[in-house]
């Protein structure tokens, strides 16, 4: 279940289709189940008016639980190489959906953190620089109007053609 009432998938391609279908931007929430920082920002950020109406509104959350014990189905198993920050490579078992997701997160986003928060489009563009553990409302629902404002300008210059 998705905190608050919100609408939120743990699925990245099921929440990638839904937005794309709604056109809405994807909040993706990196978290846990034994995150305790995550459930502070769900119960005290989220919660708070402001926030709670662009994440009900503007955004599709997909919640990627990067402690999620489950196993991956065997074809989806594996090991890949992962380049570390100095350079030197390190592979990596994918055995489980936390192991898929923390790897996504850090391949992608070049982080590990959680909670961690990235905005993209449905076609997986970038719309603002990602943020961590942010417990001021303000400041958080002042990062989500940004990723909207952003969404907006790039949908014009598609309109445009000036992308």
């Amino acid at each position: 279940d998705c905190p608050l009432g919100l609408e939120c998938y743990n699925d990245y391609k099921k929440g990638k289709e839904v937005a794309s279908s709604k056109g809405k931007i994807i909040l993706l929430d990196f978290t846990g189940w034994a995150c305790v920082n995550c459930r502070k920002m769900e119960e005290n950020v989220w919660s708070d008016p402001d926030v709670y109406n662009f994440l009900k509104e503007e955004y599709i959350i997909v919640s990627l639980y990067v402690d999620d014990r489950k196993e991956l189905p065997l074809d989806q198993q594996g090991e890949i190489t992962i380049e570390m920050s100095d350079g030197t490579k390190k592979q990596k078992k994918i055995i489980t959906e936390g192991d898929k997701w923390a790897t996504f997160e850090a391949n992608v986003f070049k982080k590990v953190s959680q909670p961690h928060y990235v905005l993209i489009t449905p076609e997986g563009k970038l719309l603002t620089n990602p943020v961590s553990y942010t417990p001021n409302p303000s400041e958080y629902a002042n990062w989500l109007k940004c990723g909207l404002d952003a969404f907006f300008v790039l949908k014009e210059m598609e309109f445009y053609g000036t992308k």
